[in-house]
């Protein structure tokens, strides 16, 4: 079947976005719960994206990114947890994404779909690659969040994130943080308590899947804004990471225990992890002044960010990434 390929940089109107992945067509037009499905993506050959036709290149690619960058949280082209990466291929961990709610593939996919890898679902209007993971605009996060603690961590480290009462050290935290233990919504939360969700759908299992969210994005500083913080509060009300930290402490001491390996770094919907020779700026395969030259100009702004000048991995190139560049080379001498 012939590959349809778009890769590398998309631009929008407001923002560019790398993306180092290919779309291509469905290889499994003949599932029936797959075959409404046009575009597919395979994320670092633990996460499928199913996308129908009508979902825009971007989208679809949008998708792929912010799975990588939840899996791959430093970039470097591997899963950080192994454990996650093959329970989430064992698994066949899979995100569709539907063009509406109304769509026929919706109804298509869950009358056949019998796997144990899907724990959520995106509509094409609820994805924004101009603002991922933000609260009201892209659902991605959010999504992408659910499936992999849902299908990932919760049988892989069950005393910690197991979702049933009093089986976990998340599940005895949730019951602090809600101000008791409800196996069904109250009809009203004590005052005490700082996540109060309220959709009766939504049974206790359910309910920690969402707990778990809130506090990892939390943490990310995705939702540290005045708009966010009074849009979800009738929710969640640690919408700053000092707030999270300093009211919840357990869990901000469970997601950010290095073991669990849970990501600490908000997805900007740029996925292309560097490959090349830290500190080779002009990839000529020696680091030499004539990279601190390429660097300087960098920093100078007469020439654009480049990977292999970003020394310290911290995103931004700067005169420390100088200094590291020029012990490199006197080490050498």
């Amino acid at each position: 079947m012939k590959k349809i390929t778009y890769i590398l940089l998309l631009s929008f109107i407001f923002s560019q976005n790398e993306v180092c992945f290919e779309i291509e067509e469905n290889p499994n037009m003949n599932n029936q719960a797959l075959n409404c499905f046009s575009k597919y993506v395979n994320v670092l050959d633990c996460f499928e994206v199913y996308a129908e036709s009508s979902v825009s290149d971007a989208k679809v690619l949008h998708v792929a990114s912010v799975i990588a960058e939840l899996l791959d949280n430093n970039e470097d082209g591997i899963v950080d947890d192994q454990n996650l990466f093959l329970e989430l291929q064992a698994r066949e961990a899979l995100m569709p994404v539907f063009s509406s709610f109304s769509s026929p593939c919706m109804d298509n996919f869950e009358d056949y779909y019998n796997g144990d890898g899907v724990s959520a679902a995106l509509w094409r209007n609820e994805i924004d690659p101009n603002n991922p993971g933000h609260w009201g605009d892209d659902a991605t996060v959010e999504e992408v969040l659910h499936t992999i603690n849902h299908v990932g961590h919760v049988s892989l480290y069950p005393e910690y994130f197991d979702i049933t009462p009093n089986s976990s050290v998340m599940s005895d935290a949730m019951d602090i943080a809600r101000g008791g233990q409800f196996i069904t919504m109250p009809s009203q939360y004590p005052e005490e308590a700082w996540y109060h969700y309220d959709d009766w759908t939504c049974d206790y299992e359910c309910m920690a899947i969402e707990y778990l969210y809130w506090c990892i994005v939390s943490h990310m500083g995705i939702l540290n804004d005045t708009q966010t913080c009074l849009g979800i509060d009738n929710e969640w009300e640690l919408c700053t990471p000092e707030l999270f930290e300093s009211t919840d402490i357990m869990m901000f001491d469970l997601i950010t225990d290095p073991q669990h390996m849970i990501p600490q770094s908000a997805p900007d919907g740029n996925y292309c992890p560097f490959t090349g020779i830290l500190g080779d700026v002009n990839s000529d395969m020696v680091i030499d002044v004539l990279d601190i030259i390429s660097t300087v100009n960098i920093v100078l702004g007469h020439d654009s960010f480049n990977y292999a000048a970003d020394m310290n991995t911290d995103g931004i190139i700067n005169i420390l990434d100088i200094i590291f560049i020029v012990n490199i080379i006197l080490a050498t001498q």
